[in-house]
Formats: structure tokens, C-alpha cells, sequence
């Protein structure tokens, strides 16, 4: 894969899915045929967040009721078995195996911390080939560090050494924050610009979709991290919002809209008491901000101060009468 200057593109995708190394495959052949450089970067996706730490044998995880439902929706005209088969054999047509086919039901976070960790390395893409090999081909548990290190030791053996602290952790995180954000909703999700392409599409698809450029407009990285945490605000999410908004809290704390949000997350978190005195002080700052006191007034509501309630309802709905 391309890592000069050009176009940037980024796979949202999860090692422990079949179509992302199946997408990736396609992918290569896409920039190939485009003829022209694309930097990849390889972005967080969780297609299974709770499995678990050790792994447990795929075999008997597929074998749950549960599972098999939830299987179901990716191919619901065919049982987990037959899907398991078909895919299968798009791998091979794709170069893939054999053999092939996962054998754990493995969690994938700390092979994303080794991903995220990998980009300022410069070895992303070939971290991310040595997992998905690992997973799919040697059916190992990439869950295990162990069996991480044996799988990116030639390309990145700096890395596993890196996952007995807490290296990576945070940025996986807000990654996975941000994606969900920007809803990305399948693994792999190719992103260029302000256009997504989802799922394994076959490479000329690909290849007209990095036709179309990753042009947008440029947008200062605190704007964006405001615009991320206001739409898991809008997703009901007021605890990714927070987090997301941890940093711009912390270096633009005076800033009504950073505070604003803050403060909605917190009424919607059910943090009232920061909520509260949050909203004092905007209300304090800007006595004609309508939503400012009838929040405020919502607030106390739910703390039992009707009477301070009812002052800043009456206030913003005198400022706004559409609150009424």
C-alpha cells in the first residue's frame, strides 16, 4: 500500500472481520489500477466489543442462540455455517488462504492499540496485514500478547512492549468515539474527504471512489472534535460527548460553545450538580441567552429547587416565547 504523498484515505475496519481483510485485498488492487499515490490510514472499527479476554474457541461461541441471531443479520438468507463458507471462498478468489477461517472469538483491542500505535512508526499497513494474517490464516488468538508479538514482531517489534502500559489506550478510544461520531457502521468503511464508501466493495468500485479525490474543506482540528462531540450528543451518547470534549474543556474552558455543550452533556448524563453550576456561569455571562435559562431551569427541576426553576423558566421563555 501507498505511503507517499497524495491522496489520504481512511479504512475503518476491524482486524477479526473477514471483509476487512477480504476489503483490504480489494483496496490494493483499487490503488493499483488508479495508477496515482494514496496514503492509508487505518482507523478503529469494534464489530464484537464484548468478546472476551482470553478467547474462547469460535466453535462453541457460534453455537450460542445469541450469536447465531445476531450472525444472521450479515446473510440472512444463509445459517452462520453456510455465510462462513461463502466467505470463504471469496477469500480465495481474493489470494486469501488456505487455510482460512478465524478459530477464536478473540478480543480485538489490543490489536488496535498496536495499529494506533504503529501510524507515527510509519508501519501501520504492515501491522495491520500481520494481524489479519494472524486471525484468519493462522487462526491464533490475537487477544494474547503473546501471540501479538509473535505476529508484528519482524515489522514492528518495538510495539507489543508498548501494550504493558497504557500506551495507545486513549487514542483507540477516542477513536472509536470519533467513528461512531461520523457514523461509520461496517467494518471495513473506506473514508476519503467527506465521502464514505462501506463494506468490501469490488475493486473497481473501489477505484472510482479514490477517483473522486478526498477534497474538502479545511477545518481546524478543535472544530471538529467539537462537531464529533455534539453529534454522539445527538446519538445519546452525553458520555463519549464528555470525553471527546475532555480536551477542549480543558483549553478553551471560556468558551460559551465549548460550555454550552459541556453543560447538555451533563444535564443528559444526569450530572446535574456540574450541569448547574456550569449553567450559572453561562447564564452569569450572557443574562440573554434564552436556552441557557431554561436548561438552567430544567436543571433545578431535577434537583428539587422548584421556586430558582421556575425563575429561569419564566426568564427564558420571556427571552424566547417558543419555549413555552
Amino acid at each position: 500500500m501507498c505511503n507517499v504523498a497524495g491522496m489520504r484515505i481512511e479504512v475503518w475496519a476491524d482486524v477479526v472481520c473477514p471483509w476487512a481483510y477480504i476489503g483490504k485485498r480489494r483496496l490494493e488492487r483499487a490503488v493499483a489500477a488508479l495508477g496515482e499515490p494514496v496514503e492509508v490510514r487505518w482507523r478503529p472499527y469494534r464489530i464484537d466489543p464484548a468478546a472476551p479476554v482470553p478467547a474462547e474457541p469460535l466453535a462453541g461461541a457460534l453455537s450460542d442462540p445469541l450469536v447465531e441471531d445476531a450472525l444472521r443479520v450479515c446473510a440472512p438468507d444463509l445459517t452462520p455455517a453456510q455465510n462462513r463458507l461463502r466467505v470463504a471462498g471469496i477469500a480465495a478468489r481474493e489470494g486469501l488462504g488456505p487455510p482460512w477461517g478465524a478459530a477464536w472469538r478473540a478480543s480485538s483491542h489490543d490489536a488496535h492499540r498496536l495499529i494506533a500505535l504503529a501510524e507515527p512508526a510509519g508501519v501501520q499497513d504492515a501491522v495491520v496485514e500481520a494481524l489479519l494474517r494472524a486471525h484468519f490464516v493462522d487462526a491464533v488468538d490475537i487477544s494474547d500478547r503473546e501471540v501479538l508479538a509473535g505476529a508484528v514482531g519482524d515489522v514492528f517489534p518495538e510495539g507489543p512492549a508498548l501494550l504493558a502500559g497504557p500506551a495507545g489506550e486513549q487514542r483507540v478510544r477516542e477513536l472509536l468515539l470519533e467513528g461512531r461520531a461520523r457514523g461509520i457502521r461496517t467494518s471495513p468503511t473506506l473514508v476519503a474527504g467527506d465521502r464514505a464508501l462501506a463494506g468490501a466493495q469490488p475493486p473497481e468500485v473501489i477505484r472510482d471512489f479514490l477517483a473522486g479525490g478526498d477534497a474538502r474543506r479545511p477545518v481546524p482540528a478543535e472544530v471538529e472534535r467539537y462537531r464529533w462531540a455534539e453529534s454522539l450528543l445527538e446519538q445519546r451518547d452525553p458520555l463519549g460527548a464528555l470525553e471527546l470534549l475532555g480536551p477542549l474543556l480543558a483549553e478553551h474552558g471560556d468558551d460559551h460553545a465549548v460550555r454550552m455543550l459541556a453543560a447538555r452533556a451533563w444535564y443528559a448524563s444526569a450530572q446535574l450538580e456540574r450541569a448547574r453550576i456550569a449553567l450559572e456561569e453561562l447564564v452569569a455571562g450572557h443574562p440573554t441567552d434564552a436556552y441557557a435559562h431554561v436548561l438552567l431551569g430544567r436543571t433545578l427541576q431535577r434537583l428539587g429547587r422548584h421556586p430558582q426553576a421556575q425563575t429561569h423558566m419564566q426568564l427564558g421563555v420571556a427571552l424566547e416565547p417558543t419555549y413555552a
